[in-house]
């Protein structure tokens, strides 16, 4: 199915982010999960990376509950069963140390996860125990590197400031970004404008970045998506979802469609050369069935010239 990690990354990239188990799943509910989510990816033959996420909430003082199950396990079963490479997130604010994290990074590397996606804390008014993101690039880097692995990070395109963050990631290791959930084209293009000029500068190879998008559903849906942090403009909200729940999975996927091609479009006029592809998320497991909607949609339109 996918490209190897590496070769993917200069290509337009199509990365697809499925919910992970809960915590609480038992082995039967577990095995459902992986059954239906396996028998969705056979059906597209141009899927890359399967791209896991860890789901972390924290309490006040930022100590973390996790919701998800073992996500390195579940991330190699299903990239194995579908020909793709795994990948899992790992918010490394909650790491004990840097010696722990090196640890967390050379064991996932055993399991089978050679690429991953770290994270920072939800506040920058917490003390964390973990590295900031730069650092835990510089301490898993040698793990993931002599794995033949990639790191990649975040990116949150409204937020000011954020090509010099990716710069300095970069710097630090990273070979990709995956962005927050984007519903208008607008800040994304602005933020690989910016970044590949700063990477012009620093005289330094831009790192892939990978326009997340995620179809919704209902009103749940979007302040749902508002809460995680995404911008959902008003008009977008009307356009999805139109009053007709029955026909916003469909609306969403010319929505991202559109996005894409709009994003494309700003970077070909600015001659923008940092290497751009697409995240497709799932953001529950009601959502499968319409997440695979948009994936097979950008599988096959990912590859398309403009």
């Amino acid at each position: 199915m996918g490209r190897p990690i590496v070769e993917a990354l200069a290509r337009r990239p199509l990365f697809f982010e499925p919910v992970p188990p809960s915590a609480r799943s038992t082995p039967a509910r577990l095995e459902q999960q992986f059954a239906a989510t396996s028998a969705l990816l056979e059906g597209v033959d141009r899927v890359d990376v399967i791209d896991v996420p860890e789901l972390v909430d924290e309490n006040h003082d930022g100590r973390p509950y996790y919701r998800s199950g073992n996500v390195r396990t579940f991330a190699v079963r299903l990239a194995k069963a579908v020909g793709a490479e795994p990948v899992v997130n790992k918010v490394v604010a909650h790491l004990a140390s840097p010696e722990a994290t090196r640890s967390w990074a050379e064991e996932t590397v055993a399991r089978g996860v050679r690429s991953f996606v770290l994270v920072g804390g939800s506040s920058r008014y917490i003390p964390y125990p973990g590295p900031a993101v730069p650092e835990a690039n510089r301490l898993c880097r040698p793990a993931v590197e002599g794995a033949g692995g990639v790191l990649g990070n975040i990116a949150i395109p409204q937020r000011t400031g954020e090509a010099h963050r990716m710069l300095a990631k970069t710097r630090a290791g990273a070979r990709f970004f995956t962005t927050q959930i984007a519903f208008d084209s607008v800040a994304p293009s602005r933020l690989l404008h910016d970044y590949d000029l700063l990477c012009r500068q620093a005289g330094l190879s831009p790192a892939a970045v990978l326009v997340s998008v995620a179809p919704l559903a209902d009103e749940a849906d979007v302040q749902f998506v508002r809460w995680l942090g995404a911008d959902v403009p008003e008009a977008t909200e009307r356009a999805i979802l139109n009053g007709d729940e029955t026909g916003a999975a469909r609306r969403s996927v010319a929505h991202a469609l559109a996005l894409w091609t709009e994003v494309r479009r700003a970077l070909a006029a600015g001659s923008v050369e940092v290497p751009v592809g697409v995240n497709v998320e799932q953001l529950s497991q009601r959502h499968l069935g319409s997440a695979g909607e948009m994936l097979r949609a950008f599988a096959g339109a990912i590859d398309a010239d403009d």
